[in-house]
């Protein structure tokens, strides 16, 4: 059997799905969502995002949870290891600390062994910076690196 990547989905992901806005972010991630449900990935997501998804205007909130509650296999609990490992970003400069969810996002997926964090946060996650001092933090800590990706490129990651 082929091995599944595990995705972790950052909340910017989760509003790009309702955008009424037609863009490339939109449809990419409507792609995504295709071949999630086709079984291409297992996703994950977090109490993080819960939290973050919360302070939207209600109906949007509803309609993300939906698309948690039909998508997400795993919601990942707070965990002291995820806590430890996103200050280390902090304290090695990766992330700024009004920033720490986008570490503790970065954090949850590593800890509980995913392959990627899905994001359009393009300004603390899915940056060159940010993935290469997450990949050096994480080694050093006993942690696999991880990716750090847009839905875009999930996508195309999965055409052979």
């Amino acid at each position: 059997m082929a091995y599944v990547p595990k995705l972790y989905l950052e909340t910017t992901v989760l509003n790009f799905y309702f955008t009424e806005k037609e863009s490339k972010k939109r449809q990419y991630t409507h792609m995504l969502f295709e071949e999630i449900k086709k079984g291409k990935y297992e996703v994950f997501s977090s109490r993080y995002v819960y939290n973050e998804i919360s302070k939207d205007i209600p109906m949007k909130y509803r309609k993300m949870l939906g698309l948690i509650d039909k998508y997400v296999l795993k919601i990942l609990e707070y965990d002291q290891k995820v806590f430890d490992l996103a200050e280390k970003y902090v304290k090695n400069g990766i992330i700024p600390v009004k920033y720490i969810t986008d570490a503790r996002h970065i954090a949850s997926a590593s800890v509980n062994q995913l392959d990627f964090v899905v994001s359009f946060n393009m300004g603390h996650i899915v940056k060159l910076k940010t993935m290469i001092g997450t990949g050096f933090t994480n080694i050093y800590h006993g942690y696999q690196k991880i990716g750090l990706c847009t839905p875009s490129e999930v996508v195309e990651y999965g055409r052979n």
